[in-house]
């Protein structure tokens, strides 16, 4: 499965949520979905369809990759480490994908949404305790110092990112020193900060077919 290069506010309007993908954009008014509130395509205005279980736990799964920017495979492997680690299953499985370096980016401000975090990854701007971090999917730890390579600092999107960031907030387990451009990883995310409406025990009833 290659990753889906076509409009991301499809998406938005196929999940019946706005998943934020393309970051200011989504709060003004020229946000798709705010316009057509329904799914794609030439059915999109059909009226309700009574659906069975396993298409409500396949569209939250489906909701939960695109929010995050996930391949199937990616996905997969995410739970078993869930499934694999003390705890709530479908928590667990939340705090990974929170865990991820795009995403702690995009939470942080460093960018609108987390396609274009990842791009600032593979771009070489990040550095994580002093080392260069190319890697998207790499997971933060506790007492992570993340920062701009010195270049990167005077990044026009990185600093237009960063103006925007009180629109969102940041959430609790992170801190950002806004005068030295740097984030600190001060815990590990809680289930209650992400406030997505996501149902994780539907994926785990799906997986666990």
């Amino acid at each position: 499965m290659a990753r889906y290069t076509g409009a991301s506010c499809r998406q938005c309007r196929r999940e019946n949520l706005k998943l934020f993908l393309k970051g200011d954009r989504c709060y003004s008014d020229r946000c798709s979905f705010e316009r057509r509130a329904y799914a794609p395509g030439q059915h999109g205005q059909m009226r309700f369809r009574k659906v069975s279980d396993y298409a409500v736990q396949l569209r939250e799964k489906q909701k939960v990759k695109r929010i995050y920017g996930m391949l199937e495979g990616q996905f997969r492997r995410y739970f078993v480490m869930a499934e694999s680690a003390k705890g709530v299953t479908g928590e667990n499985l939340l705090i990974f994908l929170e865990r991820r370096l795009d995403n702690t980016l995009f939470r942080l401000g460093f960018a609108n949404s987390r396609n274009q975090a990842r791009q600032i990854v593979r771009h070489n701007h990040i550095l994580i305790n002093g080392k260069k971090v190319n890697i998207p999917s790499f997971l933060v730890s506790v007492g992570d110092v993340i920062t701009l390579k010195e270049k990167s600092k005077k990044n026009q999107a990185i600093n237009d990112s960063l103006d925007a960031v009180a629109r969102r907030g940041i959430p609790s387990w992170l801190d950002f020193d806004r005068d030295n451009l740097q984030g600190n990883v001060k815990g590990m995310p809680e289930r209650h900060e992400i406030t997505m409406p996501i149902q994780e025990q539907l994926i785990v009833e799906l997986y666990s077919k």
